[in-house]
């Protein structure tokens, strides 16, 4: 049962992922994560802590986030209730795509996944009420480390699905800083080691 794996067409180091999943009369049975296919795939992380969350309504923004290294995390992010609109951002000072950002919808119907590696800020919008998100990471939560980047910053051109206003976030998510003014989080020497 290996699952399909595809590089993203902007971020190449993120990697968009399909299981598979076996049906019959009774529904489905999928395998969600098998460490020997995704280190063959080129994701050998070690995932330390698995997190949930559940958001209410339609519009739901949480994000951008990251954690500073020494506690920098890669996450494996899945959508088990409803349809999110996932958007990962290339941080990584010196990589050719710094500043640039990938959109990809996940949803519990079709069971897709995503790899987002260290060095990348990361947030999902619920595209419908009720959803809940369920994301592997390779560091355990630090909140010394835990940042942020702005959501509305202009120069990364996000094109949120609901316009500014109505979106429904946390102030600690409205009050993230834009790239201009993160500083170097990650080096240079971060854009070769994604993975």
């Amino acid at each position: 049962m290996k699952p399909e794996f595809r590089p993203d067409p902007v971020l190449k180091d993120v990697i968009l992922i399909k299981p598979a999943r076996i049906g019959d009369a009774r529904g489905w049975f999928s395998e969600t994560f098998n460490a020997r296919h995704y280190a063959e795939a080129g994701i050998p992380d070690d995932f330390v802590q698995d997190n949930e969350s559940r958001s209410e309504a339609m519009g739901t923004l949480r994000g951008l986030h990251f954690q500073l290294p020494p506690h920098a995390q890669a996450k494996l992010v899945r959508c088990t209730r409803g349809r999110i609109l996932d958007v990962i951002v290339d941080i990584r000072q010196g990589s050719p795509t710094f500043g640039h950002h990938t959109r990809v919808e996940l949803s519990a119907e079709k069971g897709e996944q995503v790899y987002v590696p260290v060095g990348f800020a990361h947030g999902f919008c619920t595209l419908e009420p009720d959803c809940e998100i369920a994301y592997k990471v390779t560091a355990y939560y630090a909140p010394k480390a835990d940042r942020g980047l702005a959501f509305d910053d202009p120069s990364l051109g996000i094109q949120w699905p609901f316009p500014d206003q109505s979106l429904v976030l946390s102030d600690r998510d409205r009050g993230h800083p834009r790239l201009s003014d993160l500083g170097d989080v990650f080096p240079a020497e971060t854009a070769g080691a994604a993975r």
